[in-house]
């Protein structure tokens, strides 16, 4: 599995190069992403693949300096649990 940056969007590609799932954010001025999607489709549920795409949008923030504000109930529920994510939440 592949994770591709659109505009806005993180894109999960399975090997025959087709969407398997999907992440979402708009920005809030120039510091701010909110995550509102994210989809894996029902055959590859179950492999972690939502939650690689949360750590990509996590290290997307980091890179660029900003804060997430998890507004998709399975980000929400990512950064509640992982710790590690606590630099980039918005507060």
């Amino acid at each position: 599995m592949e994770i591709k940056e659109e505009k806005e969007r993180l894109v999960l590609l399975n090997d025959a190069d087709e969407e398997a799932g999907e992440m979402t954010w708009s920005n809030a001025g120039p510091d701010i992403m909110i995550i509102d999607h994210t989809f894996v489709d029902p055959t590859y549920r179950g492999q972690g693949l939502a939650e690689k795409l949360v750590a990509a949008g996590v290290d997307k923030a980091r890179k660029e300096g900003k804060k997430i504000i998890p507004l998709c109930p399975f980000a929400k529920k990512e950064f509640e649990e992982k710790t590690e994510y606590e630099d980039v939440l918005r507060k």
